[in-house]
């Protein structure tokens, strides 16, 4: 048998090669390039909105308490954020409802600066959902922990928890003590600041409770190196009823795929041309810009008194159309638009008509067109993003909302409005506005504008 004479000098090469490789791995892990968002004992770079509730920082950790006849608390970045991955630790009493806000905002002119958007959801109650996703101040639940029995397993009660939250694009993920707990791809707001809430109290026992926070940090950069695969099947909220949507008698207007429910309104059947569905999206093609000269105007099947009605638009530059409500098909059928009370949707910067109407400023996004003035200060997303316009009409009062803020309201019916009637293009239009039911119409003006989440309530 032949000796095989090992290099020892070979030998001493790999070893150190393979503890270069473990090392080198190692380095790159501790160089992930997190942001500290905690700066040792203060709370630079955060400031308070909302309720009174008191938070106090020490070795690193953020101590909220709660506070007697307060609104929910948030201690929340001064910096915006878009596009990160999140972590944090939490320690929260039993039974005492906290969350993590993210994209989150406050403006005057929503319901008086009240804060709204994402939360990761802190429940150590029985009904466990911490690591869901809420909407604060509007949709409420969007991704409810109902079917994630793991995820309600994770939390541990009176310990540390580990969140884990990373939003990219539409998509937001979330681990509880690296369980998955939530997926949801939702696109109702793309930026806004980071969180921490103290929930309001009920019972004057539960004031002096605190929900610490400890070692958050951010990443904002290279993100893709970084991201983590789930398991869970995405929460898709376009075209879909929410829970508290289908538990307050919402319903889907529009499929977000086929044209069931609508027709042309001058046609038996839906129009051939001049409408697309792509994407959960209805969208009415751009062809010159002229009323009604192309595919048309598109109306519901089905009449509608009293209701609510939400609708997600979409403008071009320079874009015009409108949702009438109260439509008779049957009025008009000559050239140009069916008959009803339109929400006008213009692009009020760049289209002429925003300068023009009956009324001054009556033609403008979100006025009742030719009528009425939406206020002049409106929160309008610019060009090209989704707004939501939201029409309530009940016991002939009627109001238009405007991504979550009214706008303007009415009396169909009254003094001032059949005056308003007698003086604008309307005033040939015998009895206008006054149907107890109509069609929910879509308008073709010939420029392309984008529609999804049509949704009704009715009453």
């Amino acid at each position: 048998m032949k000796l095989i004479k090992i290099n020892a000098f070979k030998i001493t090469l790999a070893v150190m090669a393979i503890m270069c490789t473990f090392n080198c791995s190692n380095s790159k892990k501790h160089h992930v390039p997190w942001k500290l968002l905690i700066d040792g004992n203060t709370t630079n770079g955060w400031h308070i909105k909302g309720g009174t509730a008191t938070y106090k920082v020490k070795d690193g950790v953020i101590t909220g308490t709660t506070v007697a006849n307060t609104p929910n608390t948030f201690l929340s970045t001064n910096e915006f954020y878009s596009d990160f991955i999140l972590e944090l630790e939490f320690l929260v009493p039993q039974g005492m409802n906290s969350g993590v806000q993210i994209r989150s905002n406050s403006f005057p002119y929503y319901q008086n600066g009240r804060v709204h958007g994402y939360q990761v959801e802190i429940d150590p109650s029985k009904r466990a959902w911490t690591g869901g996703i809420y909407d604060e101040g509007r949709r409420k639940w969007l991704n409810p922990l109902k079917e994630n029995t793991k995820a309600q397993q994770a939390f541990s009660q009176n310990e540390w928890n580990h969140f884990r939250i990373e939003a990219i694009g539409d998509t937001i993920k979330t681990w509880i003590n690296n369980v998955p707990a939530s997926f949801l791809i939702d696109d109702k707001t793309a930026s806004g600041f980071i969180g921490l809430q103290v929930h309001r109290i009920f019972e004057e026992n539960q004031a002096g409770k605190n929900i610490s926070w400890r070692n958050i940090k951010i990443l904002t950069e290279d993100l893709e190196k970084y991201t983590k695969n789930t398991p869970l099947q995405p929460v898709v909220t376009k075209n879909q009823i929410t829970m508290e949507e289908k538990r307050t008698g919402w319903k889907l207007l529009w499929d977000g795929k086929t044209t069931k429910g609508w027709r042309g309104a001058k046609l038996d059947s839906f129009p051939e041309q001049g409408w697309q569905i792509k994407d959960g999206e209805l969208i009415v093609l751009a062809s010159g810009g002229a009323e009604s000269a192309a595919g048309g105007d598109i109306v519901t099947e089905k009449l509608y008194g009293d209701f609510e009605l939400k609708v997600d638009f979409k403008l071009t530059p320079g874009a015009n159309s409108g949702i009438k409500y109260y439509v008779d098909t049957e009025i008009n059928k000559g050239p140009g638009s069916s008959i009803g009370l339109e929400y006008q949707i213009l692009d009020d910067a760049l289209h002429p008509d925003a300068k023009l109407g009956s009324h001054e400023g009556s033609r403008t996004v979100a006025s009742l067109y030719d009528l009425i003035q939406a206020d002049s200060i409106k929160p309008i997303n610019r060009i090209g993003q989704w707004n939501t316009a939201h029409i309530i009409s009940k016991n002939n009062h009627v109001e238009h909302w405007l991504n979550g803020t009214k706008v303007l309201e009415y009396e169909r019916g009254n003094d001032v409005f059949k005056k308003l009637v007698s003086e604008s293009k309307y005033e040939k239009w015998p009895n206008f506005g006054l149907l107890d039911k109509g069609q929910i119409l879509l308008q073709d003006h010939g420029d392309r504008v984008a529609f999804r989440n049509i949704k009704i309530k009715t009453y």
